[in-house]
């Protein structure tokens, strides 16, 4: 037996699919506050909740590991930076964990794949 889904339906489990929480955007970011140019914005819960840590540019030493206050962790982020940032899910930047490179160009996480507990910034 032959059965047909309606196009609403169709259309919505696409739309689930494409808007996934472990979906990565560079396009168009969502509407955040307090998250400006040149910034590193990191949230502790996923879809951009929970408390909010900030690093501006201008405030990292470029190719340094930077870890999250002690006992913290994110699992949203958006790269402001201009250049790519590094997450890792070490506290120390190792290697050993899991670890991502985002581009600088406004990449917009909404669900990281690991507790993010540190990152680095580089050159372009």
């Amino acid at each position: 037996m032959r059965t047909t889904m309606p196009t609403t339906v169709i259309a919505a489990a696409l739309a689930a699919v494409i808007l996934s929480p472990t979906h990565v955007s560079a396009a168009a970011p969502p509407t955040l506050r307090g998250c400006g140019p040149g910034e590193l914005c990191l949230w502790g819960k996923a879809q951009f909740k929970g408390a909010r840590h900030t690093y501006e540019l201008s405030k990292i030493d470029i190719e340094s590991c930077v870890a999250l206050p002690e006992g913290g962790s994110a699992q949203a982020l958006a790269n402001r930076t201009g250049r790519p940032v590094t997450t890792y899910q070490s506290a120390e930047c190792g290697e050993t964990g899991e670890f991502n490179t985002y581009p600088g160009s406004g990449t917009w996480v909404p669900e990281s794949p690991y507790r993010v507990r540190a990152f680095k910034v580089w050159e372009r």
